[in-house]
């Protein structure tokens, strides 16, 4: 399902959408460019570089309670299950590289065995992309790790800004669903259109973006150099504030405690978190002995499970290429770089 929509009736549209959904788009708060509650009224402008932290957290909260528990003496333990927020979430204005990231996300916990809070926070999230005219941030480099600026992969809608319209494509049956219900709001697209839709795509692979080499040279030099001293060298600034992976679309990782809120009777809740590897504890065992006790193994472990592990094991990188881990990093780590100094290592 190919439409057009006019820019003129793009809030009438958002409009339709709260009758049925919590609506979210990026707005720019204090500065700084993040996903903000759409509410009824508010205008919502689609012109904006990348949002600083990624579309994951509303599949995949950075907290989350499992459950509670109370035990009490002479009583069997009570275990209460916390269920997600089901309310439905319509998300405008998701890159491509963030769609892209949903389904790398969508083979960890929906794969083997399947993460129930996820999947149903994830069946009630429509993502509607925006297809990049350029690249929405310096360190951009999606291309290289097999994207395009206007990538469908991941997405319920991709949207793609042309003079005066979006062409909206429906991907998915609950977005065909979608648009259908507010169907005097578009327009079928045309053969012009498309001609201009595909001239547009053409344009933004055009603009220049950072680039690695073959990705398979990429894993293969991080192969090779597991045990290089390098990784020690390049490690030297990191400080282990882990907003690396905190802003990463695809980081995936999490740790499970227990909090306590009453000693007497004994109850609390079990809660997820995101967690780090870039953290000094993040492998740390019980015994006490650390395998990634240094940050040069910490910072191994990052690259190599974006551009080695996850290809081993999915047959794709777990990196799209959004930036973000550039961008944000306050003493400059950049793995387009470490990936290359990887390579060069290895050259005769």
């Amino acid at each position: 399902m190919e439409v057009i929509l006019r820019k003129d009736g793009l809030q009438r549209w958002i409009a339709t959408l709260h009758d049925c959904a919590k609506v979210w788009a990026p707005g720019c708060v204090e500065n700084t460019w993040e996903f903000t509650r759409v509410r009824p009224g508010s205008k919502v402008a689609l012109d904006f570089p990348n949002t600083v932290q990624s579309a994951k957290a509303f599949v995949f909260p950075q907290c989350e309670v499992l459950y509670h528990f109370r035990i009490e003496t002479g009583r069997a333990p009570e275990l209460t299950e916390a269920e997600p927020e089901l309310e439905p979430v319509v998300l405008l204005g998701v890159r491509p590289c963030d769609g892209r990231a949903m389904v790398r996300n969508d083979r960890v916990f929906k794969g083997g065995f399947p993460d129930p809070y996820y999947q149903a926070r994830r069946d009630n999230v429509i993502l509607v992309g925006l297809a990049c005219r350029t690249p929405p941030s310096p360190n951009c480099f999606c291309v290289s790790v097999g994207g395009l600026p206007h990538s469908e992969d991941g997405l319920d809608v991709l949207m793609t800004e042309l003079d005066g319209r979006y062409h909206v494509k429906a991907l998915t049956v609950r977005a065909r669903d979608m648009l259908g219900r507010a169907g005097d709001l578009f327009e079928d697209a045309k053969a012009p259109d498309r001609a201009d839709v595909a001239d547009a795509h053409a344009i933004a692979l055009e603009h220049p973006q950072r680039s690695l080499s073959s990705m398979e040279a990429v894993a293969a030099a991080l192969k090779l150099n597991f045990d290089s001293p390098l990784w020690d060298k390049l490690a030297q600034a990191c400080i282990s504030c882990g907003v690396c992976t905190y802003l990463c679309p695809s980081c995936h990782c999490f740790d499970i405690n227990d909090e306590v809120t009453s000693k007497s009777p004994l109850a609390g809740m079990r809660v997820r978190t995101w967690d780090n590897c870039q953290f000094p504890d993040f492998t740390m065992h019980s015994s006490g002995h650390n395998p990634r006790e240094d940050t040069g193994g910490r910072l191994r472990q990052r690259i190599c499970h974006k551009l080695l592990y996850f290809v081993e094991n999915h047959e794709m990188q777990q990196c799209t290429g959004c930036g973000r881990c550039i961008t944000y990093c306050p003493v400059g780590i950049d793995i387009v770089q470490v990936a290359k100094a990887m390579q060069d290592e290895v050259r005769p």
